[in-house]
């Protein structure tokens, strides 16, 4: 199979044309808003974040609001999203600073927003792109990791160091919804346990669909024996 370089291209076109207009699932509507979303999904289902913002952003509407929010309250109101007190105390130590170097703007660049507490590179990443419409990187959650590895596009399991992979072969044009693009797919076909190779539209250009497909059948034959 060719390498990664030369299947980008139709990988990418591919994905354009199963999951067009491709976005992220976190509910937002302003800059503030889906930097907390993102905060909040860490290890996280988007639905379940998706459930708890809308209140949460109704009482806190500003930076300022969530500066000032009490730390035992804010706990208790995402609770639900797990992590509650290291998110509780990103979302307070971010919208701070925000606050206090930033006039209370949620900053559009990825230099600015890594200088926000409890913000590292996939969070400022989905920041830009869904907030800002800006791609200055490509995030890399669990989706992307899993894909970039099975699609044969990085061998690393850092997610930097799978960002760098994919940022020198993904076409610059392409970066804002590179990782939207990739995580509906991980969601639909390529799942974590029972990827769907048998109907994923990539499984000409994916080196692992046969071995994922082998994978699986021998599970299924062990689960009969042992009957």
């Amino acid at each position: 199979m060719e390498g990664p370089r030369k299947r980008i291209g139709p990988i990418v076109r591919i994905l354009r044309r199963t999951y067009p207009g491709s976005r992220t699932a976190l509910e937002f509507r302003s800059p503030l808003q889906i930097l907390v979303a993102t905060i909040l999904s860490a290890q996280c289902t988007d639905d379940r974040v998706n459930s708890l913002t809308p209140a949460l952003f109704r009482k806190y509407g500003t930076a300022a609001d969530f500066a000032a929010a009490d730390r035992t309250e804010l706990e208790t109101e995402i609770r639900p999203a797990g992590f509650f007190r290291n998110k509780a105390k990103s979302i307070v130590g971010a919208a701070g600073r925000i606050v206090s170097v930033y006039g209370g703007a949620v900053p559009g660049t990825m230099e600015e927003l890594l200088t926000l507490p409890g913000v590292a590179r996939k969070t400022a990443n989905i920041v830009l792109a869904a907030g800002f419409g800006r791609a200055e990187g490509i995030a890399v959650d669990v989706h992307v990791a899993r894909l970039a590895g099975r699609l044969g596009l990085s061998r690393e399991k850092v997610p930097e160091k799978i960002e760098r992979d994919l940022l020198r072969i993904v076409p610059r044009g392409d970066w804002l919804d590179f990782n939207f693009m990739l995580v509906n797919h991980g969601r639909a076909v390529c799942r974590a346990r029972k990827p769907l190779c048998a109907a994923c539209p990539l499984g000409a250009l994916c080196p692992s669909a046969g071995q994922l497909c082998m994978a699986r059948a021998k599970v299924g034959a062990g689960r009969k024996s042992s009957k």
